[in-house]
């Protein structure tokens, strides 16, 4: 009985029709599997393809101005809170995580204000709005030189800078880091309590 088992499935073994299906078999397999991995591929890089979040500063708004320069004392009082108004849009087909940030403010190239922007989500096509509030450090313009001169000139030259890093995950399989960047220059009108149009720079990278 053991002999006849062991000839039968020599007898198997040794049939070509039977290799030749097996190994029809094992191509198809992979052949499936290759399509599958280079369809994902293509996805990933074309309908998926990872995009910049886009940060658009919407409107920059002065509050709580208390501005005072008394040029017999050679003394100033000032202070003020800006109000920022932007969003942040996602473009991609799939969720954007991005991770704690910050936005500055920024005077002749010193940072005399910050405000935190915390981590969170964005879903696939979908914009954020955000509405941010920057305390000026006042003490931190005073010690600039050149800050008496704008004060006097009745304008002061500011810029607002803003960037957000984080991650795509295509499919669960590819995941992508990207950044995006926005800087934008604005003059506040110390008569008026005003900011002036503001001119910005948008700046992406994967």
């Amino acid at each position: 009985m053991e002999i006849h088992t062991a000839s039968s499935s020599a007898a198997m073994n040794n049939d070509p029709k039977r290799l030749h299906k097996c190994r029809n078999i094992c191509f198809a397999t992979m052949g499936g599997l290759i399509f599958i991995i280079i369809l994902i591929i293509i996805l990933a890089f074309t309908v998926f393809k990872p995009k910049n979040p886009v940060i658009t500063v919407d409107s920059v708004t002065l509050s709580d101005l208390k501005f005072y320069l008394d040029t017999t004392k050679f003394q100033v009082l000032f202070n003020f809170s800006l109000d920022v108004d932007l969003t942040i849009k996602n473009s991609n087909k799939v969720g954007f995580k991005y991770a704690d940030s910050a936005a500055e403010l920024n005077y002749r190239g010193l940072k005399v204000g910050e405000v935190p922007i915390p981590a969170g989500k964005i879903s696939a096509d979908k914009t954020a709005p955000m509405n941010l509030t920057v305390t000026v450090m006042a003490d931190r313009f005073i010690s600039d030189s050149n800050f008496f001169a704008d004060v006097s000139g009745g304008e002061l030259p500011l810029e607002t800078f803003c960037e957000i890093s984080g991650k795509v995950n295509i499919l669960n399989l590819f995941k992508f880091h990207v950044v995006s960047t926005t800087s934008c220059d604005i003059i506040v009108f110390l008569s008026n309590s005003s900011a002036g149009d503001q001119n910005c720079n948008y700046k992406y990278k994967v």
